[in-house]
């Protein structure tokens, strides 16, 4: 398991999540990893395997919340030939692969019950039988498991066995969001965008401009780091002037202004003589000239850069209410800034 990413980071909750882990590399017990999506379990996982003796022998990883429920145990576990309906030949399951190394389970908590209580014998008794066979193999396997559900609650209802829980905490590594992480999401995001230009071939990394190191620093991050190294290269690679910072960020890859409407969910009443429910958002339109007129491109322009000024001015030159106010994405108002050269009246 190759991993492009590494432990980037300076924030204390960070740094103590990574050398927690690290502490427990050595030692041959089972280790949780429990965090949100996009803050690197996975990579906990390869650090947990590479530090530790079994470094040399193999890291298997097998995602639980991939494969339908009914065919769990057959991949963990392995079966025999004609042991169920498809079973033309023997099959090891990963157990008997990551033998002498270690064995990744993420998404832990979807697990079947049967899959629980099979992964309970197996970290106990060091022993798996595979599917339509009675000899039990012997294994040496180091469980490291995954997952972003609280485990204990799930105890409580009854969705995870107690006894399993008990066999694989012996340390349990919490990382935290990156909203939590204090100064960590400049130092990732300058190390996104550098890599990032180095991908396209830029001549240097020009860095971040104020406004997107503000708006990178504001958001929420739902998706962590993972969310974050995407923003960041879609920046990079959408920005069309590799020798100034980069100071076009957008959050939503679906934001457009012709995205597909959410489904109404009832009759809708015709709207006679009513204004649309979001106008007050939008600027006033300037009045049509009345002038006969000879050409059309060139009306056309003078009534978008008019049409632009008066959102401009309405919401203080600020870019981003601008182009909220417009139904446009960052993007475009800044390209519709440039054409008509108000760039110099924004901020």
């Amino acid at each position: 398991m190759e991993r492009e990413s590494h432990f980037i980071g300076q924030s204390l909750a960070f740094l103590d999540s990574v050398e927690r882990a690290s502490r427990a590399a050595a030692l041959n017990r089972p280790v949780l990893v429990i965090g949100e999506r996009g803050t690197g379990k996975e990579l906990v996982a390869e650090r947990l395997h590479r530090l530790s003796p079994r470094w040399d022998g193999p890291l298997v990883t097998m995602n639980c919340a991939a494969l339908p429920e009914n065919l769990i145990e057959a991949e963990l576990f392995g079966h025999e030939a004609g042991a169920f309906t498809g079973a033309t030949k023997v099959r090891i399951g990963r157990f008997e692969e990551a033998h002498g190394g270690t064995l990744f389970l993420d998404e832990l908590a979807t697990l079947s019950t049967g899959a629980q209580e099979r992964l309970l014998r197996a970290t106990e008794y060091g022993e798996v039988t595979r599917i339509g066979s009675s000899r039990p193999i012997r294994v040496d396997v180091r469980i490291v498991a995954a997952t972003n559900e609280h485990l204990p609650e799930l105890v409580e209802k009854g969705r995870f066995r107690a006894d399993l829980l008990d066999r694989l905490s012996f340390e349990v590594v919490t990382l935290p969001p990156l909203r939590a992480r204090e100064g960590d999401v400049p130092v990732l995001a300058d190390h996104f965008g550098r890599r990032m230009a180095s991908e396209l071939g830029w001549p240097y990394w020009p860095g971040f401009g104020a406004g997107a190191s503000q708006a990178l620093a504001d958001h929420g991050w739902p998706g962590n780091v993972r969310e974050l190294r995407n923003v960041v290269e879609r920046a990079v690679y959408r920005w069309d002037d590799p020798e100034r910072p980069v100071d076009a960020i957008q959050f939503d890859p679906f934001e457009s202004p012709w995205r597909p409407a959410a489904p109404a969910t009832g009759p809708r009443e015709p709207e006679v003589g009513a204004p649309a429910a979001d106008a007050a958002a939008l600027p006033p339109t300037p009045p049509p000239s009345h002038h006969d007129c000879d050409d059309f491109r060139a009306a056309c322009l003078a009534h978008e850069k008019a049409l632009l000024e008066v959102a401009l001015k309405k919401c203080r030159f600020n870019q981003r209410a601008t182009a909220l106010a417009l139904k446009l994405s960052y993007d475009q108002l800044r390209h519709a800034l440039r054409r008509h050269e108000l760039l110099d009246r924004a901020s």
